[in-house]
């Protein structure tokens, strides 16, 4: 089922809706960091990927004392700058992570972050420039893979994209977020059910955060089948973030009365 193809009679407004969700999601599946540090407070030590929108408010704040603090520290960088990105301040992020960069200018880790600021403010060849050059022949990044395929994505460019995603996949086979960049490629493509296919090999890899599941749950519901993409979406999550995943469901998928002409359909 191709959804999103260019002959599509699904209006452009919501195309473009579901543009914009996947390539930020994209964005933000590969830029996660699951580690953590005892200094950080206790309440903010889960991965940015999965802290709802008070407890990434707190991340930013507390993150970026820190980075007023000293600016040199490089993981304080890279936090603030995750923190920065999550909550949509895509210019500032990238305004910090071009500081962390003139103080690790060879540091794979700086570049990469860099390279991802750069795509979340919109400049994708540079941001492509910087993650191929963090890249390593001879000691390859499954990150850097993934990145480049979410930058080769946003340019409209799919088989690039899969290119990388795959590479990164021979690096690390089974990892849920490259699947999960990979289903949320086809996605983009309008292929729903190869989307599908991908997001749930990712949802049932050890790992796979609720990113996961709200992308499938997505995928799921574009192809009408509503009360299944209503039950994944609220699987395993407490019921507060459980009905915000389906309130989210639904805004999606009525974007230009979409949730409707696909009820007719279906």
């Amino acid at each position: 089922m191709r959804l999103f193809s260019a002959s599509s009679k699904t209006p452009a407004a919501f195309r473009g809706t579901v543009l914009a969700l996947a390539t930020a999601i994209l964005l933000v599946g590969c830029a996660k960091d699951r580690r953590t540090t005892g200094s950080v407070p206790a309440n903010l030590r889960k991965p940015v990927a999965e802290m709802n929108q008070t407890e990434l408010q707190q991340a930013t704040s507390y993150w970026q004392r820190q980075y007023e603090r000293d600016p040199k520290v490089k993981k304080t960088g890279l936090q603030f700058a995750t923190a920065l990105r999550m909550t949509g301040r895509n210019d500032q992020a990238l305004a910090v992570m071009q500081k962390v960069a003139i103080y690790h200018p060879e540091d794979r880790s700086v570049l990469a972050a860099y390279g991802k600021a750069l795509a979340g403010a919109g400049d994708l060849n540079k941001a492509l420039a910087t993650i191929q050059r963090a890249q390593t022949p001879d000691n390859p990044d499954w990150k850097l893979h993934s990145a480049e395929g979410a930058i080769y994505d946003q340019m409209g460019k799919p088989e690039l994209a899969r290119a990388q995603y795959r590479r990164a996949l021979d690096l690390k086979p089974g990892e849920p977020s490259i699947l999960s960049n990979l289903g949320m490629s086809y996605l983009l493509a309008g292929d729903l059910r190869a989307a599908e296919t991908y997001l749930q090999q990712a949802i049932n890899r050890p790992g796979a955060d609720s990113r996961v599941r709200q992308n499938l749950a997505l995928v799921i519901g574009l192809q009408g089948r509503f009360k299944e993409a209503e039950k994944v979406a609220a699987g395993e999550l407490q019921s507060d973030e459980a009905e915000r995943n389906v309130a989210f469901l639904r805004q999606m998928l009525s974007e230009q009365n979409a949730w409707s002409e696909l009820k007719d359909k279906n």
